[in-house]
């Protein structure tokens, strides 16, 4: 499970706080997977960061004694002077995995990210959609309790997309998702539960057609 205990968590502006989260305290259930809705700037993406330990609040803490993913598609953590194979390989590094894991991984991230010879070339050359197939296969090659996803399912042609969420289904059949999207077909597809960020404040459903209905009254509110 994901503890939050009296979290704050904003930003400054010109003239006043832009807050996320404002003093929440929750608990959030194991074995379940979460999409996370809110209107665009609620903070969906930082939540997830938090709920990950990849980003801290301001105050209070967020713990579990789980682990997370990196967000899948994300690919500002890559060495732009480094080739595909090489931040690869590293990584591998940082999770300890022998020469022989090192191998298949590279072999595996190699073949699902179908980036043929660009996979030898430094990560500078890529286009934004090439960083995210390399990101999303290096995702999958390694196990986590908690998958993060940030509308990584966007990425790549049609065929890519159709690979990416099937590779992913079985994937969460030993993991858990923690998701962000603006497709709602993807979200009921993948996600049993939802949270609603909404003006500091975090919403849990257990049902996460629940959690979308309440999203999408916010958004009926605002165009009000």
């Amino acid at each position: 499970m994901i503890v939050l205990e009296n979290a704050t968590k904003y930003y400054k502006t010109k003239n006043s706080k832009k807050y996320v989260l404002k003093n929440v305290t929750m608990t959030i259930p194991q074995n379940t997977n979460i999409g996370i809705l809110g209107r665009n700037g609620a903070g969906k993406s930082t939540l997830l960061r938090m709920l990950g330990g990849i980003d801290f609040p301001n105050s209070g803490k967020i713990y579990s004694n789980k682990s997370f993913s990196w967000p899948m598609g994300l690919a500002g953590g890559f060495q732009g002077s480094m080739t595909g194979k090489q931040n690869v390989k590293f990584v591998c590094r940082v999770f300890n995995k022998s020469e022989k894991e090192i191998k298949e991984i590279i072999e595996f991230v190699k073949e699902f990210s179908e980036l043929g010879d660009y996979f030898d070339m430094p990560i500078k050359t890529y286009s934004s959609g090439m960083k995210g197939r390399l990101s999303f296969g290096l995702s999958l090659a390694f196990d986590f309790d908690y998958i993060l996803i940030d509308e990584t399912l966007s990425v790549g042609d049609t065929k890519f997309k159709k690979k990416s969420k099937e590779a992913l289904m079985q994937k969460i059949e030993h993991s858990n998702v923690l998701m962000v999207s603006h497709s709602m077909s993807d979200l009921k597809s993948i996600c049993d539960a939802g949270i609603v960020v909404n003006n500091g404040n975090i919403e849990y459903y257990e049902d996460i057609n629940d959690a979308i209905q309440k999203y999408q009254e916010l958004n009926k509110e605002i165009k009000k």
